[in-house]
C-alpha cells in the first residue's frame, strides 16, 4: 500500500458508528467515534473538575459528543448535560459503554471517574493531602 495524500486522508470515512438498542428509551441510539475537535472538547470539559470528572458527567458528556442522527449530525450539545444526567443511569450506561469502546476509553476511564467521585465525597478526613487524578 502506498503513501496517502492529503485528499485521501481527508476523504477517508474514519468515524465508525454503531446503533445501540436502549429499551427504556423505546428505540435505538446511534453512537459514533469522536472527531479530534470533540475529543479536545471532552478533555477541556473534564479538566474543569479538580478531583476528576464525576461518573454521571463522564457518561453524559460521551453521549452529548457521540450520539448522532441518521444524517450524522450530533443530537446533543454540552448544554444538554444536565438533562442527560436526569435520565436513568442504566439507560445512559448502555450507549456510553459503546461510545467508550469506539473512542478508546477503556473501562479504566470510567472506573477512574467513579474512584475520583467516591474519594471526593469522602474527602472530609482532614488529612490535607492533595488528591491526584488521571485525565480520561
Amino acid at each position: 500500500m502506498g503513501l496517502l495524500n492529503k485528499s485521501a486522508i481527508l476523504g477517508a470515512e474514519d468515524l465508525k458508528h454503531e446503533d445501540v438498542e436502549v429499551a427504556a428509551w423505546g428505540g435505538t441510539v446511534r453512537v459514533r467515534m469522536m472527531t479530534g475537535a470533540e475529543r479536545d472538547e471532552f478533555r477541556q470539559m473534564a479538566a474543569q473538575f479538580e478531583d476528576g470528572i464525576p461518573p454521571v458527567r463522564f457518561a453524559s458528556a460521551l453521549l452529548a459528543l457521540t450520539c448522532i442522527d441518521e444524517a450524522g449530525v450530533r443530537v446533543f450539545t454540552l448544554d444538554d448535560l444536565e438533562a442527560l444526567e436526569a435520565k436513568s443511569a442504566g439507560s445512559i450506561d448502555i450507549p456510553a459503554a459503546v461510545s467508550m469502546r469506539l473512542n478508546g476509553f477503556g473501562a479504566q476511564a470510567m472506573a477512574s471517574a467513579e474512584k475520583n467521585s467516591a474519594s471526593s465525597q469522602s474527602d472530609d478526613s482532614g488529612s490535607g493531602s492533595p488528591s491526584h487524578s488521571e485525565e480520561p
